[in-house]
């Protein structure tokens, strides 16, 4: 189906609207995604379950679309809870219950661990929640560097982020690892086609427009190289963020060492400084 923008930025608009007629602390993720803290209970409601279950009611009322929500006591167990019962459910994990729950997950589902992480700690025998909490900072800390500290309190359930009202990203991408190092061109021309795929599908959901677009590149050494090129007005189209990365690409080649990984990030957004607060609630 042709994409319509406009129409989903129309009803994600429609959505918002109704968050915050139940608290000012929306940090949107996406056009169809946000956490909101609802401590303050402004419309007295009673539990943040309560808050969520009539959000819910009322997208379907104004737009006839589901909503899935996840309501916990802290930002990482409520996005994974939130995809536990979709398209159309609510999952509640409250504080007694956050550590089990966590432990009891693939860690493939937890936010920052990717495909390569992912292989990396399933050959540490590492494949739930459970195997990460036991494995130990140490021991995380030597084979995963400066994100040991962040695997650690997630695989404990532990998470201190507030809710950061209007937060936007500061960039948006992807990047693919392929079974075969490359060296010709024409592969990684072609190779280079599913990363603006993935990278415009991330642009379109962050609902972005930015005027720097960066190219990563891994060699099979694992040694890394980035480009990156700045337009004199927003890239806002796939075919643009194809053309630029393409041509960023043709300034990296020829190369004498195969490539393994290439990614595309686009940045230079409008940013606006968000306030942060943080508070509890019972759910």
């Amino acid at each position: 189906m042709p994409p319509r923008f406009d129409v989903y930025r129309a009803v994600s608009d429609q959505i918002r609207a109704i968050f915050a007629d139940y608290t000012d602390l929306i940090e949107p993720l996406s056009l169809d995604e946000a956490y909101l803290d609802v401590t303050d209970d402004a419309r007295g409601i009673g539990s943040a379950t309560a808050v969520a279950a009539e959000i819910r009611a009322r997208i379907r009322e104004a737009t006839g679309l589901t909503a899935s929500a996840g309501v916990s006591y802290n930002k990482f167990i409520a996005k994974l809870a939130s995809d536990q019962n979709k398209p159309d459910g609510i999952c509640v994990i409250r504080p007694a219950q956050g550590p089990a729950f966590v432990a009891a997950l693939p860690v493939k589902r937890f936010h920052g661990v990717g495909p390569v992480t992912a292989a990396k700690m399933a050959a540490l025998g590492i494949v739930t929640g459970a195997d990460l909490r036991d494995f130990g900072l140490d021991a995380l800390a030597r084979q995963f560097g400066s994100s040991a500290s962040y695997f650690h309190r997630a695989a404990h359930g532990d998470d201190d982020r507030p809710v950061r009202p209007d937060r936007q990203p500061k960039s948006v991408g992807a990047e693919r690892t392929f079974d075969r190092d490359l060296t010709d061109e024409a592969d990684l021309m072609a190779a280079l086609e599913p990363v603006v795929e993935a990278a415009w599908r991330r642009i379109e959901r962050a609902g972005v427009a930015g005027r720097t677009l960066t190219l990563k590149v891994k060699f099979a050494d694992f040694s890394i190289m980035s480009r990156a090129q700045t337009c004199a007005v927003p890239i806002a189209g796939r075919d643009i963020v194809a053309k630029v990365g393409r041509s960023i690409l043709l300034r990296v080649l020829p190369v004498s060492i195969g490539v393994r990984l290439l990614g595309l990030t686009l940045s230079g957004f409008d940013l606006k400084p968000a306030a942060q607060t943080q508070s509890t609630l019972t759910l």
